[in-house]
């Protein structure tokens, strides 16, 4: 996980925390809950379109994955994260090379950093979007509209993305469904219960920072591999 998402989702519990002391945040949340029940079986497939339309228009993913995920109990918030965010990476990714072309490559041309990283998405289309994915060195809406005027094929793509952000997914969607659990449950819920569940929060956490390092590092090999060429 890189420093500003660090810094992103300490200022989020931060926040929450303030709000739930300060705010009737409890009441605001088991409103927008009970609407979303509301739309019954709609409910899940509505905020995957949302998703969707969120990603397109560069909202932060991090910041919906955490929303939708507080909505729903596990597995069904993971599903519609699962849908959404690759949804919303391929729809971007399709429009960068087609309507917006033009205007994403000027983008990407501003970005010398990025033009570097092309050159060997030409080379090892998958394996570069993968370590992309799993060391975010750009926003994740940016990289969709910026991956889509590189070669990489769109088979490469979509399954580079579905392997790559599953880490950082799992995370951001626990983290929503803790939260959400945090403004509805008791609080007298059990001792061990609590301890199983941020002891979860933060061993997935340890996961993430681990399988990030290890995927900066290989890109950092192929820089240097590059440099050496």
């Amino acid at each position: 996980m890189g420093v500003s998402k660090t810094i992103a989702l300490i200022a989020f519990l931060a926040a929450l925390s303030i709000a739930f002391l300060f705010l009737p945040t409890r009441d605001w949340f088991m409103w927008s809950e009970d609407y979303v029940r509301s739309l019954g079986n709609a409910g899940p497939i509505i905020m995957v379109v949302v998703y969707i339309v969120g990603a397109v228009f560069l909202v932060p993913g991090s910041a919906m994955t955490l929303g939708i995920a507080s909505f729903f109990r596990p597995k069904t918030a993971f599903t519609v994260v699962l849908f959404g965010a690759n949804g919303g990476a391929l729809c971007a990714f399709i429009l960068a090379r087609t309507f917006f072309r033009e205007k994403v490559v000027r983008w990407a041309e501003a970005n010398p950093r990025f033009h570097l990283f092309d050159q060997d998405i030409g080379r090892q289309g998958f394996k570069m979007v993968l370590l992309a994915r799993l060391s975010p060195i750009f926003p994740f809406n940016t990289l969709n509209y910026l991956l889509g005027v590189t070669p990489v094929k769109t088979g490469a793509y979509v399954l580079a993305n579905l392997v790559g952000m599953l880490p950082g997914m799992i995370l951001y969607v626990y983290i929503g469904v803790a939260a959400r659990d945090a403004l509805v449950e008791q609080a007298d819920a059990g001792f061990f219960q609590q301890i199983l569940k941020y002891g979860g929060l933060l061993a997935t956490v340890a996961v993430v920072v681990v399988v990030t390092r290890i995927a900066r590092k290989a890109l950092r090999e192929v820089e240097q591999q590059r440099e050496k060429a």
